[in-house]
């Protein structure tokens, strides 16, 4: 297997790019950390990004590169089996994982696909704890 198919840990902030793609990006820091995605242009590039450790302070944060780019779709936020279905917002550029209500806890996994310039498309499974809230928000300026 090429090494570009091998899990990617961070544990530092860092920007995602094509040398990422094909790879798993685990998320190693309970410190939290930021990943930025490469601006949208409709690739089709796919980033998977998995819970390798639970954040336990700060945040784990995945955001667009730029204030055009969005995330549209919907993630499952589960603390146990009755966890719901969290859609995005129409400005949504921001996954925010807070280790609690928003997922940050080991084990949750998001799908990141450049689906069209400007727009990523995201599903995936977030693990939480306590009542369940959104991952979602327009930050990026």
């Amino acid at each position: 297997m090429p090494d570009s198919y091998l899990p990617v840990s961070l544990t530092a902030s860092a920007t995602l790019d094509r040398s990422h793609l094909g790879s798993t990006v685990t998320l190693d820091a309970a410190a939290g950390l930021t990943v930025t995605l490469p601006a949208s242009s409709g690739s089709g590039d796919i980033y998977t990004i998995v819970i390798g450790t639970t954040v336990t302070s700060n945040d784990y944060i995945v955001q667009v590169a730029n204030a055009t780019d969005v995330i549209q779709g919907a993630i499952g936020v589960s603390t146990d089996a009755s966890g719901v279905v969290i859609p995005t917002a129409a400005t949504s550029d921001t996954i925010t994982m807070n280790g609690s209500t928003t997922g940050g806890v080991k084990g949750g996994t998001i799908i990141l696909q450049d689906v069209a310039s400007g727009v990523w498309a995201v599903s995936g499974a977030l693990v939480s704890t306590g009542a369940e809230a959104t991952p979602f928000s327009a930050a990026v300026s």
